[in-house]
C-alpha cells in the first residue's frame, strides 16, 4: 500500500479571516480531496475550517492538529483530531506532518508554519491574491539559504497541482 500524500493548508484563523479567504480555502480543500491526498490543517477556525469543510464536502480525509490538549476544540469537519497540547509549537508538527504546504492569506502564526516548512525544505505554494503572508512571500525565498522558493499561484487548482508535482513518491 502506498502512503497517501499529505497537504497542509495554512492561513488566517477566525480572528483574521474573511469570507473571501474562506471561499479560497474551501476551494483549496475541494482540490486537495479531488487528488486523494489527505488535508492537514491546524484544525481550528477561519481558513483551517473552510479548507476542512471543502475537503469534507468532496469526500476527502481531513486531519486537524490542534494546539490544545482536548479534541473538542477542533472544527467539525476534522475526521481525525490530534490534540497536540503544544500550543504555538504545534506549527512545527503541522509542517513536519505535511508533504507540501499551501498558504491562504495569513498572519504571524501562518508565517511561523511557513518558516518551519521552509527550514525542512517542504514545497510551498502561496495564493498571491489572498493577502497577508501568502501575498507577501509569494515568488521568493525566505532567506539567503534559498531552501525552497515559495511559489506564487493564482488559483486553488494551481496550488494543489504544484504541490502534487513537487512531492517525491
Amino acid at each position: 500500500m502506498t502512503k497517501k500524500r499529505q497537504i497542509l493548508v495554512i492561513g488566517n484563523n477566525e480572528n483574521g479571516s474573511t469570507p473571501e479567504l474562506e471561499k479560497i480555502a474551501y476551494a483549496v480543500g475541494v482540490e486537495v480531496a479531488k487528488t486523494g491526498a489527505v488535508l492537514i490543517t491546524g484544525g481550528l477556525g477561519g481558513v483551517m475550517k473552510a479548507a476542512s469543510h471543502g475537503a469534507h464536502d468532496s469526500g476527502g480525509l481531513v486531519v486537524g492538529i490542534i494546539p490544545q490538549d482536548n479534541h473538542s476544540y477542533a472544527n467539525e469537519y476534522c475526521d481525525i483530531v490530534i490534540p497536540s497540547g503544544l500550543g504555538l509549537a504545534r506549527d512545527f508538527l503541522n509542517a513536519l506532518a505535511a508533504d507540501g504546504v499551501i498558504i491562504v492569506g495569513g498572519g504571524s502564526g501562518t508565517l511561523s508554519e511557513t518558516c518551519a516548512a521552509y527550514m525542512h525544505k517542504k514545497p510551498i505554494a502561496a495564493l498571491r491574491n489572498s493577502g497577508g503572508t501568502a501575498s507577501k512571500y509569494a515568488d521568493q525565498y525566505l532567506d539567503h539559504r534559498q531552501n525552497v522558493k515559495i511559489v506564487g499561484v493564482d488559483t486553488p487548482k494551481e496550488a494543489v497541482d504544484y504541490i502534487q508535482s513537487q512531492i517525491i513518491a
